[in-house]
């Protein structure tokens, strides 16, 4: 009913998982032994304890397990009175705060530089289409592993992506990307997936990851390795800096919200330096000084 994909089915899935799993270690019981009274509100702080301490999660992981347990609760709390206060005070919990990851892109010279050191081959003709198909687009690794050869509108040269919530979106591509494409997809049925592995099957995005960080290794920096999401930052900021409306951004990257693209004006250093050429005064001769003009104040110093 929410659309949600299935990463994000399987995300659940673990954050209960694991809560189940501390539960019934928490107590001595097995977890096929857990009852609904086991669900308490000491046994949510004491997991989201667990995880930080134990686990060594970073905050935003946390955030991400509290907000399904935020769920999950209010699940119970729909079904079994008995659990509405419980359910209120897990859902009082708040998330913690926590500075925003760094948002990395890299230069229109490293791209190039990024897909020119693909080496040719079956392979690298895949790798080297599916990076810039990454660039053209901006679009997240689950959305280019669910692409398939009928998301290609030849015609009207786009691509349409199934995005998070079930949503879809048409993204423009351009010449060089659909003869990559054309050459990458030739005799295959509709249904076939665009980027395919070794064996046939479909590339996954874990498998999307590695072929990024494969290939791009030499442009990692000290917040971590390029990945596809590095690939998506790069298109909103180079897209930003060509001039293209903001809310324009946003329907081709599938941003549910509009501040989530204006972020990117905040990191393009170079369009900060061009708005301050163009507002920066012209250059005027210095003027004259009043006194230098007046012949009697003038004689009367020389005079002094």
């Amino acid at each position: 009913m929410k659309g949600l994909k299935p990463s994000s089915i399987r995300s659940y899935r673990d954050a209960v998982r694991l809560y189940l799993s501390f539960t019934a270690s928490r107590i001595g019981h097995p977890v096929a032994l857990l009852a609904l009274e086991h669900a308490t509100f000491d046994s949510v702080v004491e997991f989201l304890h667990h995880l930080e301490h134990d686990r060594g999660n970073a905050i935003p992981t946390r955030n991400q397990r509290l907000a399904v347990l935020h769920v999950l609760f209010e699940y119970f709390g729909s079904r079994v009175p008995e659990m509405l206060e419980t359910a209120r005070r897990v859902l009082l919990l708040p998330q913690k705060r926590c500075p925003p990851p760094e948002t990395r892109f890299l230069k229109r010279n490293e791209v190039e530089r990024v897909l020119e050191g693909v080496p040719v081959g079956r392979q690298g003709r895949r790798d080297r289409t599916l990076l810039l198909f990454l660039y053209n687009t901006g679009a997240r690794a689950q959305e280019v592993a669910d692409l398939r050869v009928g998301h290609i509108d030849w015609e009207r040269r786009s691509v349409r992506l199934h995005g998070k919530g079930g949503k879809w979106r048409v993204c423009p591509l351009w010449n060089r990307t659909l003869d990559c494409l054309r050459e990458l997809v030739e005799a295959l049925d509709p249904d076939a997936p665009v980027f395919r592995s070794q064996r046939g099957g479909p590339l996954g995005r874990f498998g999307i990851y590695k072929l990024v960080r494969r290939h791009a290794s030499a442009f990692d920096g000290a917040s971590g390795p390029v990945t596809p999401h590095v690939f998506r930052h790069t298109t909103a900021v180079h897209l930003l800096g060509a001039g293209v409306e903001p809310n324009v951004i946003r329907g081709w990257l599938g941003h549910a919200s509009l501040a989530t693209t204006n972020r990117y004006a905040e990191i393009d250093v170079a369009a900060k330096e061009a708005a301050l050429r163009a507002c920066e005064p012209p250059n005027m001769p210095e003027a004259e000084p009043a006194w230098r003009s007046d012949p009697d104040l003038l004689s009367w110093l020389e005079a002094l």
